[in-house]
């Protein structure tokens, strides 16, 4: 599904994705343009600091997410045993502990609300003669499995 880069309605996206599918683990994926090549694990995502405006020229209510929710909200996803037990060759895979503050962080941080953590956000480069469609979405598919293999392993 493809969110747009509007603050409210992706928020509304993120917690109809919740209350109608309930996923075992919500995965969001978002452009890096500033990255050639190189795929970010994004750890947590943060409540406040959302001043810059959407495509529809808004931002959230009190520069947040959630006005009665933490600073910060951990993934129940590991990204450090991740990074540590993963590779895909071609590309480097970093941790970040900072999506941003704008909708990839926003989002980020909504579903780790509605989801009690079990969220996982993946910065990824645009499209390139390195990083064509067929490569990222392996990448993605090795990254995400292994993300799956984690939530299988807290559930027994």
């Amino acid at each position: 599904m493809q969110l747009p880069v509007v603050y409210q309605k992706a928020k509304e996206q993120v917690c109809k994705i919740w209350t109608t599918l309930q996923p075992l683990l919500a995965v969001h994926v978002g452009l890096a343009s500033s990255t050639t090549a190189l795929i970010i694990l994004e750890q947590c995502g943060k409540n406040k600091g959302y001043q810059e405006r959407d495509a529809c020229g808004f931002h959230p209510a009190g520069a947040c997410c959630m006005l009665d929710g933490p600073e910060k909200i951990e993934s129940i996803i590991n990204m450090t045993t991740l990074w540590k037990n993963i590779s895909v060759e071609g590309i480097d895979i970093i941790l970040s502990r900072d999506a941003g503050r704008y909708i990839c962080d926003y989002t980020y941080y909504t579903s780790l609300y509605y989801g009690n953590g079990r969220a996982a956000f993946i910065h990824v480069p645009p499209l390139s003669e390195l990083v064509t469609a067929e490569f990222l979405g392996k990448a993605l598919q090795t990254i995400i499995l292994a993300m799956l293999e984690q939530c299988g392993e807290q559930r027994e």
